[in-house]
């Protein structure tokens, strides 16, 4: 096993700082949303994908999806400390989903299409879990459709955004002597 450099450890920590930041402001948001219109709570959770994908799509390295969500859910947390097992546990289980199929290829390839099929099924899988936990009979199925869609579709959008900024930041040389 390669000893991981300080550069990317560091460009970890800033992105998850800067993912931290946004999904403590969406958290925040998604507490108006569930209050509101709980029907689309499931726009907020791409909100946690973000710093995993652009880190996964920056720097093509194994664990940077993990390390960025856990250090973007502490940072989350410092701004919403009732929230500190939720944004660890996501962070930790996003990045942990979204390098799933990059550990099944062993980190071999980093075809676009494998970030969406990873946030795709890390949406569904989470869908899923918030399903059996609030229970069928408890909203009727038009809601269900609704709520579970947002679920599914919303980590796709926020992988993309994630891989937009990505590019960005490559095109700018960021991570040049990194890859």
């Amino acid at each position: 096993m390669r000893a991981t450099s300080t550069r990317v450890i560091l460009s970890c920590a800033a992105i998850g700082v800067g993912g931290g930041l946004f999904a403590a402001g969406a958290g925040y948001f998604a507490g108006l949303v569930a209050g509101i219109a709980p029907m689309l709570y499931g726009v907020t959770i791409g909100s946690h994908f973000l710093p995993s994908a652009v880190a996964l799509a920056l720097l093509k390295r194994p664990g940077v999806g993990i390390l960025t969500g856990f250090i973007a859910g502490l940072v989350g947390a410092a701004f919403a400390p009732q929230w500190i097992l939720r944004f660890l546990a996501t962070g930790l289980l996003v990045g942990a989903l979204l390098e799933l199929p990059f550990f099944v290829t062993r980190y071999r390839t980093w075809s676009p299409w494998l970030y969406y099929i990873a946030a795709a099924g890390s949406g569904l899988v989470l869908a899923a879990g918030t399903f059996i936990a609030l229970g069928a009979e408890h909203y009727a199925p038009w809601f269900w459709l609704l709520y579970l869609s947002l679920f599914a579709l919303s980590p796709v959008v926020f992988t993309w955004l994630g891989r937009v900024i990505a590019a960005s930041l490559s095109r700018a040389g960021v991570a040049r002597s990194l890859t």
